[in-house]
């Protein structure tokens, strides 16, 4: 089993929640609403879960064993990390656009 595809969706950089996740396996079966979370010990992932009864969640959908959990979750982090980098790299362009965009629409100042 080989994971073909991660498709990462931000959430508001606030909270310990950072994105969600849907990943692709085979080009065949697909796997929605995995969490990377950032916990104490640095970011995770929290597999699809239910609330069940008693107020305690259980997953839906879940890795067997943990050689299958880390292929998953190193395929995730590759890809959030890749994702991090191309904004890092789209900022001080944004950046300087906006700052020209705020020099346009200054006003000179009028001498008196």
């Amino acid at each position: 089993m080989q994971v073909t595809d991660v498709r990462i969706r931000k959430v508001a950089a606030e909270g310990k929640m950072k994105a969600i996740v849907s990943v692709t396996f085979d080009d065949e079966f697909v796997v929605h609403d995995i969490k990377i979370i950032e916990g104490q010990n640095g970011l995770f992932i929290a597999m699809p879960s239910r609330k069940m009864g008693e107020g305690d969640f259980r997953d839906i959908a879940h890795p067997i064993n943990s050689e299958t959990r880390n292929k998953i979750q190193d395929a995730i982090f590759v890809r959030y990390e890749q994702m991090n980098e191309e904004e890092e790299a789209k900022k001080p362009i944004e950046e300087l656009e906006s700052e020209d965009a705020e020099d346009a629409t200054e006003a000179p100042e009028e001498e008196l």
